[in-house]
């Protein structure tokens, strides 16, 4: 069999199943069973498939139509640039986390502090783009942060980037001029009609706080003002229907400059706000 015939067979079956991009995802998945980049998969279709790699084709085909992330079932999600490390443990970095990336990225800052860091990107991210500063990743998984402490040694960040088990701002200490977090946002009676890719494989501690879904901000605005040294900003992700009640948040808390900033879609995606000089 070709690698083409087996391509083609896979597309097949994860259409038959209603996986959704079924020709993109296949072509990824045969890409790492011949242990090359996509963007060269082209070259090899032609070309007989060994036994062993079909096996290992089969085998990530299997997964997918059992709905698990392609990021999971490679290991990596790409995002800001780089690859990082991505289990179970921890949320799929998305490509609209990268607003948050950019508005902070936007100003300077020494300190930075990441409440929720799950694999790390964000904080991670932040780090490498800006060589002076240190920060600190906090997450109340354990194992979340096993991931984080991998992404973290492959980037060569280790000098920079803490990392502590806490509970929000349980175990956090000193004062930051940013503080970022992609908090759990989704409300408890929207998990059921989240994608199976989501809903089944990714951990429900990092999508939802239960209840209307706002309670991680009610949580960080509480006490992010204690943490903020004078004109230091407050950048968290939100859901897109949630930017006024977050944005209200922030100014009971006595932040200023508020701003709701949207994504590549024009959705509302990051509040920000500062603690005024």
């Amino acid at each position: 069999m070709s690698a083409q015939q087996a391509l083609r067979a896979a597309v097949e079956r994860l259409t038959a199943a209603e996986v959704p991009q079924a020709a993109q995802d296949a072509r990824r998945l045969l890409a790492d069973a011949l242990s090359i980049g996509a963007d060269r998969l082209g070259l090899h279709l032609s070309e007989a498939l060994p036994a062993a790699t079909a096996a290992k084709f089969d085998t990530l085909i299997e997964a997918r139509l059992r709905r698990q992330p392609v990021s999971q079932i490679l290991g990596r999600r790409a995002f800001w640039g780089r690859d990082f490390r991505v289990t179970q443990a921890v949320l799929d970095p998305r490509p609209e986390t990268e607003t948050l990336i950019a508005a902070a990225l936007a100003e300077s800052f020494a300190q930075v502090l990441d409440l929720g860091t799950g694999s790390g990107a964000i904080l991670l991210t932040l780090l490498a783009e800006r060589a002076g500063a240190r920060g600190l990743g906090v997450d109340l998984s354990p194992a979340a942060l096993e991931v984080c402490a991998a992404n973290r040694a492959a980037l060569g960040l280790e000098a920079r980037a803490d990392l502590a088990v806490s509970d929000w701002f349980s175990q956090v200490r000193g004062g930051f001029d940013l503080i970022v977090s992609n908090p759990p946002y989704i409300a408890a009676d929207e998990m059921q009609g989240l994608s199976p890719e989501v809903r089944d494989w990714e951990p429900w501690i990092a999508l939802t706080p239960g209840g209307d879904g706002l309670g991680a901000y009610r949580a960080i605005t509480d006490r992010a003002g204690e943490y903020l040294t004078a004109g230091g900003r407050l950048m968290v992700e939100i859901g897109p229907t949630q930017g006024q009640a977050v944005v209200e948040m922030f100014a009971r808390a006595g932040l200023v400059d508020l701003r709701i900033l949207p994504d590549l879609d024009g959705r509302d995606r990051v509040v920000a706000g500062r603690r005024a000089d």
